[in-house]
């Protein structure tokens, strides 16, 4: 072999070694573009060169902000990721006096004590940890670990009774497909989907499900708002909110050792939900002009892009620093922070229990094991949290366990972020031709 050729490749080799650094980034800003290019530049960012910083707040609490759906054509796209039957998710509704009686369904549900969802969440988190070894390291996903908790709460929230097994396994495929469809990790596969609302539709006929919606509302239209509400967007926001929680305390071992009290675990909480929120983008047409101080104006029929994290960023606490300590002298009022939205424009309806129930959560896991985790920690985690679990008492899994884990997480990012690339483009492409929203909207005024 000549100098010239062993030089050329040990270039090779070294390019090599840098792909998993400069290729998902790149194939990032390629989806972005494949995005924009298919669906086009609709809406205004908020906040962006239109609607600042100081107006976002403003903006989105305006009465004239409330159209959801209808009118938006980047709605096509989220009905067809959160189908079956869009068009009864309470974040879908357009306001008005179905929307009204499904949100008040919705928050009788969720009108829980304290105690209540401290119990219920303990409970599923010890059913779940239970089944990990007691004697040896556990390496995990924690989304996947975390999704049977929120499966069998929010199953027996609704049914009012424990959840079995076959049940939790419905509510578990559906959440996990959603979940890596909107991640463009993989296909949707509305089989999957479509076994959980004949099963709830089942228990509605029967008359053993007592959570129900008065008529004219049908048992199919409930059976897809109990599936869109609890056992989509709860699922999968709790079980996203617990992997951000837990890989937080795993990449941060010395928070983690100082956690002895619940006023600590919230501000950890909260310190994560305002790094990592869980909500991308919020998009809402208006209905009326909005003018703001400034003399700009919003048509009615702007579609609003509210980007929570660009918000986060843009207070007195706009680092992205992981410090829960600084809530010890921040307060909510003095940042920008709006982990469950706006109050005024439909404020996730969990915003009461949420917390109670993370906070159990996370309490039980922490009162069993060490957690510890080198993969990259970013908003979307397509990755799914990988992390090991390490009963307390044992020794846990050492510096050289570590490195490989960051390793195979940074070339793992590779190929998953190819197949985001195929299979986001794929969706973009099949939601833009089935038009789901907007045909709905259009035999709606037939």
């Amino acid at each position: 072999m000549s100098a010239r050729t062993a030089l050329t490749l040990l270039a090779g080799i070294g390019g090599a070694w840098t792909i998993p650094y400069w290729l998902p980034p790149t194939v990032v800003r390629l989806r972005e573009w494949v995005f924009v290019t298919v669906n086009g530049g609709e809406g205004v960012a908020v906040p962006g060169p239109t609607v600042g910083m100081e107006h976002f707040e403003r903006v989105y609490s305006d009465p004239a902000a409330d159209g959801r759906s209808r009118g938006a054509g980047l709605s096509d796209l989220f009905w067809y990721w959160l189908a079956p039957g869009p068009h009864m998710h309470q974040e879908h509704l357009e306001p008005g006096e179905r929307y009204r009686t499904v949100a008040a369904t919705t928050r009788r549900v969720l009108a829980v004590r304290r105690q209540r969802c401290d119990d219920l969440a303990t409970a599923a988190t010890r059913r779940v940890l239970d089944r990990l070894p007691t004697d040896r390291i556990s390496h995990v996903r924690l989304r996947d670990l975390m999704m049977p908790v929120w499966a069998e709460v929010y199953y027996e929230l609704v049914f009012g009774e424990r959840c079995p097994p076959h049940a939790r396994a419905l509510i578990v495929a559906n959440a996990a497909d959603v979940a890596s469809a909107l991640k463009c990790t993989s296909l949707r596969h509305m089989r999957r989907r479509d076994r959980l609302t004949r099963y709830l539709h089942d228990r509605i006929q029967a008359g053993t499900c007592p959570v129900t919606l008065p008529p004219p509302f049908t048992a199919q239209e409930t059976a897809w708002y109990l599936h869109g509400a609890f056992f989509t967007t709860a699922v999968v926001q709790m079980s996203e909110a617990m992997a951000h929680v837990l890989l937080a305390l795993a990449t941060h071992p010395e928070i983690q050792r100082g956690l002895d009290d619940d006023d600590a675990l919230d501000r950890v909480i909260d310190e994560t939900l305002r790094v990592h929120p869980l909500f991308g983008i919020a998009h809402r047409i208006t209905s009326a002009p909005i003018t703001l101080p400034t003399g700009v104006s919003l048509p009615a029929g702007t579609v609003l892009l509210f980007n929570y994290l660009a918000f986060h960023r843009g207070g007195a606490a706009g680092d992205d620093r992981f410090d829960p300590d600084r809530w010890l002298t921040l307060k909510r009022g003095e940042v920008h922070f709006i982990p469950y939205g706006v109050t005024a424009n439909r404020a996730c309806p969990a915003r009461g229990v949420a917390p109670v129930m993370m906070r159990a959560a996370t309490r039980e896991v922490l009162r069993r094991h060490v957690l510890a985790s080198s993969a990259a920690h970013t908003r979307s985690l397509p990755s799914r949290g990988p992390a090991y679990l390490t009963p307390v008492g044992f020794p846990g899994p050492g510096w050289l366990r570590l490195a490989a884990m960051r390793q195979r997480d940074r070339w793992a990012d590779v190929g998953r972020s190819v197949r985001q690339l195929a299979f986001g483009t794929w969706m973009v492409v099949d939601a833009r031709r089935k038009r789901l929203c907007t045909t709905y909207f259009e035999e709606a005024v037939r």
